[in-house]
């Protein structure tokens, strides 16, 4: 008998015009850890869609056998049943409920319509030792973290009688120890016979964790490697990916720096909630035309909460301090504002700020700059297709039509509609947060060489990042955050990895003294 609690044998599914699933094949043992890795649109999501039932049996081809027997299931419900259990990227909690409401949220503890409380929150504390997390059943969701959060989702799997535990993109979120807490459960999951897959395009991760790693690309299983057997370098599982070797993970570029064309003085935000509580300590930072600046730090440094302030003031109270683009000060109180005097910013959540998943990319990309393909308030459609256009061909946005709904679009090619919008606002400033949160190597590259390019014309771009290789490997020169304050200022030659963490973690030196 197989020691396979999963076989997926020739699947194919097709949406119109688009075949996203071409005769793949899945082969997960029991009791391991399987990545399932490959650029964005290679099929992963929709793979898993279709194991779990999101995708039901019929809007398919191919053959699904899970602890031997074929299954057919009909939606995610009978999945479940039999011990399938998926956590999207997205997290599906209810922020105002507690942990134990979330947890049983649809699978609740009752009699006779009746809720036996005590025994959901006991049961929910057994599940969260389990999980390892210390805090109250009866704590709300809305009060814990991004990777608390995960560590929930993770014993409401539990509390189903997982068998199969599908993850995507867990740790994108992550801070490094969050995600080292939860590839460390993943292994301790393990030891209790319970298989994971895991979709991540954090290669590290998958080559350090995984007992297989399945390569998919353009919709078609490329191969599988047992890494018990033999190292898994993520050069080779790249090349699986991208169907080429990359060279470099970064574009080539000659920096063309010029004068400085942006100023942040004496900049102090409080928090929103807490007005006593100060969020951005007195920063001063500039940044020169032609110039890549990365802003690195852990998270709750405040990074994005500078950026959001400074773009329209959209976060913070209290706002203190002055902008000043090309020696003259300006006034950003409002989007509206920003956006006028040259500013953009991408925001590290694109279906949440950067998109309107449910219009078309064409419009998506256009709705930032009306004025720009309009006459008298009336819109020029066909100048509007024409300009959507040349940024889908200029940033290689993968899709049949501009009249795609931009939320069936994988994240790469998502992050690219939202990169097009605020090119098509014809910036001088670019502020660009998490630029490649979530997307895998080849849109990476794709993305850093739009972003040299728009360097290249004139723009100064900021980027925020949490991955330290992104940063050092784009930014011409590093500020560094910790608690609200720049605590380091690095030029490109003299950054590494240990001298940006130093600075990170607030244990920079005395040097720093005198950047605020």
């Amino acid at each position: 008998m197989s020691d396979y609690i999963l076989e997926m044998r020739n699947i194919t599914k097709t949406f119109p015009g688009v075949k996203a699933l071409d005769d793949v094949n899945l082969k997960v043992e029991k009791g391991e850890i399987h990545a399932l890795v490959g650029e964005n649109g290679a099929g992963k999501s929709t793979l898993m869609k279709v194991l779990s039932g999101v995708y039901p049996s019929g809007s398919y081809d191919g053959e699904i056998y899970f602890d031997q027997k074929e299954c057919h299931f009909k939606d995610i419900k009978q999945s479940e049943n039999v011990g399938i259990v998926i956590i999207h990227q997205e997290l599906a909690l209810s922020p105002f409920l507690s942990i134990a409401e979330n947890i049983y949220l649809g699978n609740e503890r009752q009699s006779k319509s009746i809720m036996k409380w005590q025994e959901t929150f006991a049961e929910s504390k057994k599940l969260l030792e389990r999980v390892g997390l210390k805090d109250s059943p009866e704590t709300a969701v809305m009060n814990i973290g991004v990777g608390k959060q995960q560590l929930v989702e993770i014993a409401k799997a539990l509390s189903k009688n997982v068998k199969l535990l599908i993850l995507d993109e867990p740790t994108a979120a992550l801070n490094e120890t969050d995600s080292a807490n939860l590839l460390k459960l993943l292994n301790e999951l393990k030891k209790q016979g319970i298989t994971s897959i895991l979709i991540s395009h954090k290669l590290n991760e998958v080559s350090s964790i995984s007992d297989s790693i399945t390569i998919l690309r353009d919709g078609q299983t490329i191969e599988t490697i047992d890494t018990k057997e033999e190292k898994a370098s993520e050069d080779r599982i790249i090349k699986g990916m991208v169907g080429r070797e990359l060279t470099s993970r970064f574009p080539d570029r000659t920096a063309v720096i010029g004068e400085t064309i942006f100023e942040v003085k004496d900049w102090n935000v409080h928090h929103p909630g807490q007005r006593d509580r100060k969020v951005i300590d007195n920063v001063n930072i500039h940044i020169r035309r032609g110039e890549i600046v990365g802003l690195a730090g852990l998270m709750g440094a405040g990074r994005t909460e500078l950026a959001m302030s400074i773009f329209g003031k959209v976060y913070g109270k209290k706002i203190t301090g002055s902008l000043h683009k090309n020696g003259e000060e300006i006034q950003a109180n409002t989007v509206s504002e920003a956006i006028k005097h040259g500013l953009a910013y991408v925001s590290e959540d694109r279906k949440t700020y950067g998109l309107n998943l449910i219009d078309d990319i064409k419009r998506n990309i256009t709705l930032s700059n009306l004025k720009r393909i309009s006459s008298n308030s009336i819109i020029d459609e066909n100048k509007e297709i024409t300009e959507a256009q040349l940024l889908r061909e200029k940033l290689n946005i993968k899709t049949p039509t501009l009249e795609q709904l931009a939320g069936n679009l994988s994240g790469g090619n998502q992050q690219k509609i939202v990169l097009s919008k605020w090119i098509f606002t014809e910036p001088d400033i670019l502020i660009l947060d998490e630029p490649t949160r979530g997307i895998d190597v080849g849109a990476k590259f794709e993305i850093y060489s739009q972003i040299n390019e728009l360097a290249a014309e004139g723009l100064g771009v900021l980027v925020i990042s949490s991955e330290l290789p992104e940063v050092l490997g784009l930014s011409d020169r590093i500020y560094v955050m910790n608690d609200g304050r720049i605590t380091g200022e690095l030029e490109r030659g003299e950054a590494d990895q240990e001298s940006v963490m130093r600075y990170m973690t607030g244990s920079g030196g005395a040097n720093n003294a005198g950047l605020n």
